[in-house]
């Protein structure tokens, strides 16, 4: 069984944000390496009225409780007004591409008779990550029969010379008490173009029980396997990871006994554990997630030895 070691919260955005654009919250916290050194962990920061701006959060790779830079500008502001993404971005995921630095990023918009819709874009970075350049105004993952209010790339990889892509898909909303919320699931597909992604996708995991929303995918390739890690909600109001593994990235198994990681007595994460997404770093893997809330109080990290994770009965035989 894998056990995650808590390093407690790294990032208390009220604290050490820079208001304004950073006023609370680290929504989907994402990892990646500038050095080997620094570790940048891309985050959707808050503002007063609750809108949120892609920044990032620079810690030590080798002590990553440990802040060494935090952005005084948004990397990725909102979008032009009408604009899909005219009232929040959030993170998908951050990749090296052939002409340059990709950020699959979440654009929110506010609608008359839905409570948002959420679909994804893609910008473009030209130097190391500190700025970010929409590559168009319009999503990459749009519409569709069956993600009629949300399409929300949240993991991407290039494996021969192709674009894997994992995403939640919504088309309605669960009512819990007189609050609605989103449900979704996890879909996947393959394409050469990314302006021109197949609608004939591949459904990966679906809710299962009083599980309503199964969404944020996190897909690691360990030791030639596919690894999973996603949030759940259920309509008793639980908000957790789980883990599913895979041989081919689009038929999935889970084993959410294998998280290896609880909420804590009191805290900042004691309520709600969301959004973990992980890097390694030499014998150990790092898991960067948010807490209670939505990560309205910033992000935390735990750490894994490498021996541990590859270690998975589950996953490795």
């Amino acid at each position: 069984m894998q056990t995650w070691n808590k390093r407690g919260l790294v990032f208390d955005t009220t604290r050490q944000g820079v208001g304004g654009w950073m006023r609370h919250s680290a929504l989907t916290p994402t990892p990646y390496r500038i050095s080997d050194d620094v570790i940048r962990v891309y985050a959707g920061f808050r503002d007063d009225d609750g809108v949120s701006r892609i920044g990032y959060v620079d810690v030590l790779a080798d002590d990553p409780a440990s802040v060494v830079g935090v952005s005084q500008q948004p990397v990725l502001d909102v979008g032009r007004a009408g604009c899909f993404d005219d009232h929040g971005v959030i993170l998908g995921d951050v990749i090296v591409a052939p002409d340059g630095m990709y950020m699959f990023y979440v654009g929110f918009q506010r609608v008359a008779r839905a409570k948002f819709l959420a679909f994804t874009g893609l910008a473009v970075s030209h130097d190391g990550g500190t700025h970010f350049r929409r590559m168009q105004e319009t999503p990459i993952l749009d519409r569709a029969h069956g993600r009629s209010t949300i399409g929300a790339i949240h993991s991407v990889m290039r494996e021969k010379n192709r674009w894997r892509l994992w995403y939640a898909v919504g088309d309605d909303w669960e009512t819990i008490g007189d609050r609605v919320f989103p449900r979704y699931h996890i879909r996947c597909v393959e394409t050469d173009d990314l302006k021109n992604i197949p609608r004939n996708d591949y459904i990966c995991l679906r809710p299962q029980g009083t599980e309503y929303r199964i969404g944020r995918p996190r897909v690691h390739r360990i030791d030639g396997r596919y690894v999973m890690y996603f949030t759940r909600g259920n309509t008793t109001g639980e908000y957790f990871p789980g883990v599913a593994y895979s041989d081919d990235g689009v038929n999935w198994e889970r084993h959410d006994e294998d998280l290896g990681i609880a909420l804590s007595g009191s805290g900042w994460d004691s309520r709600t554990i969301c959004y973990p997404a992980m890097i390694e770093h030499h014998d150990k893997w790092l898991m960067f997630y948010n807490g209670n809330d939505m990560g309205k109080d910033g992000f935390g990290v735990a750490d894994m030895s490498h021996a541990s994770v590859t270690g998975d009965a589950h996953v490795y035989g």
